[in-house]
């Protein structure tokens, strides 16, 4: 097992690996910004190095500097969290190459599934059900012309990055031209790629996700599945397990089969593999995340596992303790993105000193948070300040709880979503389970933003 571990990330992603290590007997290392030097994550750490200013691309995007650091405290490993390095396949090839645990998958196997459209071959080959798509486009007209061959409306999406970036649904051919252009020039300045591919577009499609642990011989598990479908400009804002629209069987499916296919490819690691579901429950492979996901605390909730804990023991070369058999899903869990935005304002990023902060707490109640009363939110870096996670015997409890929670969740001196999320809650489509991917923005109305 690894004595030390640096970890090269900030806020709660960074407090919920310190605790981890911690309760594991491993010393961690905080490698932060000069905005972050007063943050939880950099008090709580047993070691911490500031690698840069608060520009991320001077910091936290630094990989220079984030080596040196996991150098000169001696780390064995460094855990990226999400975001940032976690899935650039360079810094994973550069930690191989120096001896540095990357606690993640190769970097061999993060090039394949981590580029969309190469993903997107592998699930085919290993007899995963894709979406018509197109190979890596770079050029308008070849675009052009692939879009006619799929037909309108279509989702175009940038081959690398994440987080929501370079994704358009496109109604018609006299659109294409100008949303072509901003999309790549989008995620060509956000990721330095500006590889588009096209797919056919889904009507009320809901977003259903793939928990999946495999360690480095071969043997995998799933978690069950999160239902993601809650989403923001293609950013998730809620998400719970299990499902609450498909059944247990097809769950099973799906989940048996995304293990066999990143079993076929030779991931290694914690892994997401996310699904499109139409209105007839036909399931279609999308995209794989090859890292931990924002919203894991669902997982963790109702099956009782430490997902960062598992990550750390299979990068330490250690196999996986459970069989598939061993998996139980017990109850329904909920998690609500708390962010620093004001709904009412299209969603504008907040900035400013927490006055007050107070936590919900109470039975089935967890929050993952790096807030402080005195806290600053820095203008740097995403506007997340925690993640509210119920969980309940039942989901109508879950709901209700959740609820309850959001009332007594306490954050001033910042406007956020808690306001947001309280009519989603109360929607009569989110309580029967009847929402999809572009819900938010239909029901824009009714949710009061």
């Amino acid at each position: 097992m690894f004595r030390k571990i640096l970890i090269a990330n900030r806020g709660e992603i960074a407090l919920r690996i310190i605790r981890a290590c911690r309760e594991m007997g491993i010393r961690s290392v905080i490698a932060h910004s000069e905005a972050d030097r007063d943050s939880l994550p950099v008090q709580m750490a047993d070691e911490r190095i500031c690698i840069g200013p608060g520009a991320s691309g001077k910091s936290y995007l630094n990989i220079p500097n984030i080596i040196s650091a996991a150098f000169i405290s001696n780390a064995e490993a460094i855990h990226p969290g999400y975001g940032f390095l976690a899935e650039n396949t360079s810094f994973a090839q550069i930690c191989q190459d120096v001896n540095l645990a990357f606690i993640g998958p190769t970097a061999e196997v993060m090039s394949i599934m981590g580029d969309k459209v190469s993903a997107r071959q592998a699930m085919v080959e290993a007899g995963l059900p894709t979406l018509p798509g197109t190979p890596v486009l770079h050029i308008l007209s070849d675009a052009q012309d692939a879009a006619k061959e799929i037909g309108f409306p279509l989702m175009l999406k940038a081959v690398a990055g994440g987080g929501g970036r370079g994704i358009r649904l496109i109604r018609s051919a006299d659109e294409f031209e100008r949303v072509f252009t901003v999309a790549q020039n989008e995620v060509r300045e956000a990721f330095h790629d500006d590889g588009i591919y096209l797919e056919r577009y889904l009507a009320r499609a809901r977003h259903i996700e793939v928990q999946v642990l495999v360690d480095n011989y071969g043997n995998g598990v799933h978690l069950g599945e999160r239902n993601c479908s809650c989403q923001r400009r293609n950013q998730k804002v809620l998400e719970e397990s299990p499902s609450p629209i498909l059944s247990r069987e097809l769950c099973e499916e799906i989940g048996t089969k995304a293990v066999q296919a990143v079993q076929n490819v030779g991931y290694r690691n914690a892994g997401t593999l996310e699904f499109l579901v139409d209105m007839q429950n036909r399931y279609y492979f999308m995209e794989m995340n090859t890292r931990l996901q924002v919203e894991h605390p669902v997982t963790e909730m109702v099956t009782s596992l430490d997902l960062v804990k598992e990550q750390i023991r299979i990068a330490a070369g250690m196999p996986l303790r459970l069989q598939q058999r061993d998996i139980q899903i017990r109850g329904h869990a909920i998690e609500c993105r708390i962010t620093a935005e004001d709904a009412n304002a299209d969603f504008r990023p907040q900035t400013g000193v927490i006055e007050k902060y107070l936590p919900s707490s109470g039975p089935g109640v967890r929050v993952d948070s790096h807030l402080y009363t005195g806290y600053e939110v820095p203008p740097h870096y995403d506007s997340l300040l925690a993640k509210l996670i119920v969980w309940a015997p039942t989901r109508d409890e879950a709901i209700a709880r959740m609820q309850r929670a959001l009332e007594e969740f306490v954050i001033e001196g910042v406007t956020t979503t808690i306001p947001f999320h309280q009519r989603l809650l109360k929607h009569e489509a989110f309580i029967r389970g009847d929402t999809y991917t572009r819900f938010i923005q239909e029901e824009a109305v009714a949710l009061g933003i």
